[in-house]
């Protein structure tokens, strides 16, 4: 099944309806269907073997995205974010590409791959020229993502066409949403979770409005303005959000449901927005690039009953990613390839039809039982809650012993003087690496070092106390909220050599 067939069914299902706002453009599921099918004649046209974007989304993405499918072609967003030599270092990776850049990235992508057009002339091209609908392989690559390269080369992830439709078919109901449904996007195009709602809203019948530029007060407005009814956000967004309706004292009176994932949120963070708004259904979603976005989610009933019991095992599930998804199956694993039992800590595998786990000029990680290696370390409880301990290669070793980052900063977070921390591990000639917590203190509060280090000690082993504690003002993540450990480490890094 070819992603396009996904924008098929929807023009069958509603051709009218308003599936796309962005700005000052705004399409019908049918007017996005037949700018699809004249994008896609611009990209044969071109003979591009690859469709690369540099730009923040919007319309674009839902249309170069079934544009690419319907010309047979890969197509990848790319971190417009990233240095020119690294945008043009990606784009080298890929078979003659046609590049299309927003105004603003022409320049630093001019002349990279085998043809640079802009946004707004793919658009007007689009718009007349003679469609084209190629057919294509279920198989065949429909998206290639680069992870984000924090610690090494970002690699090139290959999504096939029934990667991505069997993620969709096995997690959304076609044609499920309301007349009046909208969803607000604002995460990242070059991210699995923008791809992915391009996807799954459109599949469902519901508008999709995009706020390329996340600005938590313009999101409230559009939020209001748009009537919108769900939304998924990271967790810098989330903190900003609620933030800003604290400040303002707004309401959110059609939003119905907000997911939220991309890395791990802070339990007050969770329990705060869960408080503000307490008719809006709250949604943790858990995935990777690799699994063609979402493998488990944590629903709204499961947030309400862990905020309201007294059941230390029901609470404990608000800092879970919940249960997998249908079609999706998990294993935890010892070092030694052991599988392990409920309530045991190892690395998690996942196998199913939306998990690719191939890799360009890599290929298949999948193991000869085609189960991906997902390099996080988690745990499963007795009635099947996923819980996330972080990266494995984030481990701190100090003086032998395996710490996991995680542990410590569950405890430190829910200090009432810390807003946010990160617990790194810098080189240390003594121990090998030593603790680091990086604290950003609660608005207003000063916490003592010696305090934070205590408080970890009561509530943990003592080799989980901090070595040292420091303070930021906040820590540095990229867009889809992960914190940079590794930039961390590397300023830290001048401070653990000094104390030796």
């Amino acid at each position: 099944m070819s992603i396009s067939l996904l924008l098929e069914m929807a023009v069958s299902g509603n051709p009218d309806r308003t599936a796309v706002v962005s700005d000052d453009i705004r399409l019908t599921a049918g007017q996005l269907s037949a700018l699809a099918d004249g994008g896609a004649g611009v990209i044969t046209a071109s003979g591009a073997a690859h469709v690369a974007y540099v730009g923040t989304g919007g319309a674009l993405l839902p249309l170069l995205l079934f544009a690419s499918a319907r010309a047979a072609v890969p197509f990848t967003p790319l971190n417009y974010r990233l240095s020119a030599d690294g945008l043009r270092e990606l784009i080298g990776r890929l078979a003659e590409p046609l590049v299309i850049a927003d105004a603003e990235y022409a320049e630093v992508v001019a002349g990279a791959g085998k043809q640079v057009i802009s946004s707004e002339e793919f658009l007007a091209s689009a718009g007349r020229s003679e469609p084209v609908s190629e057919f294509v392989d279920p198989d065949a690559v429909a998206v290639v993502l680069f992870t984000s390269g924090t610690t090494s080369r970002p690699k090139a992830v290959e999504l096939t066409h029934n990667n991505l439709t069997s993620y969709i078919t096995g997690t959304v109901e076609f044609d499920s949403a309301a007349p009046e449904d909208a969803a607000l996007i604002c995460v990242p195009p070059y991210h699995i979770a923008g791809v992915g709602a391009a996807m799954s809203n459109l599949y469902a019948g519901r508008k999709m409005v995009y706020l390329p530029t996340f600005d938590a007060n313009r999101w409230v407005e559009l939020a209001r303005s748009e009537g919108v009814t769900t939304a998924t956000v990271v967790p810098t967004m989330l903190d900003r959000i609620v933030t800003a309706l604290e400040a303002s004292g707004s309401t959110l009176t059609t939003l119905r449901n907000l997911a939220y994932g991309g890395s791990k949120v802070a339990l007050p963070l969770v329990r705060r927005a869960l408080q503000l708004l307490p008719d809006v259904g709250f949604v943790n979603a858990y995935g990777l690039t690799e699994t063609s976005s979402t493998i488990a989610v944590l629903g709204p009933e499961d947030h309400r009953a862990a905020l309201a019991t007294d059941d230390a095992s029901v609470a404990r599930r608000l800092g879970s990613v919940g249960k997998v998804v249908p079609g999706i199956e998990v294993q935890i694993r010892a070092d030694d390839g052991t599988v392990l039992g409920p309530g045991e800590t190892g690395e998690l595998f996942v196998r199913g039809e939306q998990v690719s786990g191939r890799y360009t000029d890599i290929g298949s990680v999948l193991d000869a039982e085609g189960w991906f290696p997902t390099k996080d370390v988690a745990m499963l409880d007795q009635d099947g809650y996923l819980f996330i301990g972080g990266r494995s290669d984030d481990t701190i070793i100090r003086g032998g012993e395996n710490i996991a980052p995680a542990e410590i900063e569950d405890v430190l977070v829910e200090h009432p003087a810390v807003r946010d921390v990160a617990v790194v591990g810098p080189e240390d000639p003594q121990w090998g690496q030593i603790i680091v917590a990086v604290v950003v203190p609660a608005e207003g509060a000063s916490p003592d070092p010696d305090a934070l280090r205590e408080h970890v000690r009561q509530q943990l082993r003592g080799s989980r106390t901090p070595d040292r504690v420091v303070f930021r003002d906040e820590l540095p993540t990229n867009a889809t909220g992960k914190v940079l450990r590794r930039q961390l480490v590397d300023e830290l890094q001048p401070i653990s050599k000094e104390s030796a």
